[in-house]
């Protein structure tokens, strides 16, 4: 699954419309969209705006590299 997928999943769980998660995030419509299609390009901060309203967090963890 994607991070797209995994807010939209989210989303619907709470019952909440892509203008409903938009408002209580402080973003656009389109941001969510956007962010739900894996846009390559979005706003971190708005991310993790958005993550926050759904309960969600953005991790970082060291992956091996091939050699």
């Amino acid at each position: 699954m994607t991070l797209g997928d995994d807010v939209r999943a989210r989303r619907r769980d709470l019952g909440l419309l892509q203008v409903d998660l938009a408002d209580m995030g402080g973003v656009s419509e389109r941001f969510v969209r956007e962010l739900e299609h894996d846009k390559p390009t979005l706003r971190l901060d708005k991310v993790n705006a958005v993550l926050e309203v759904l309960g969600l967090e953005l991790r970082a963890h060291v992956r091996e590299v091939g050699r």
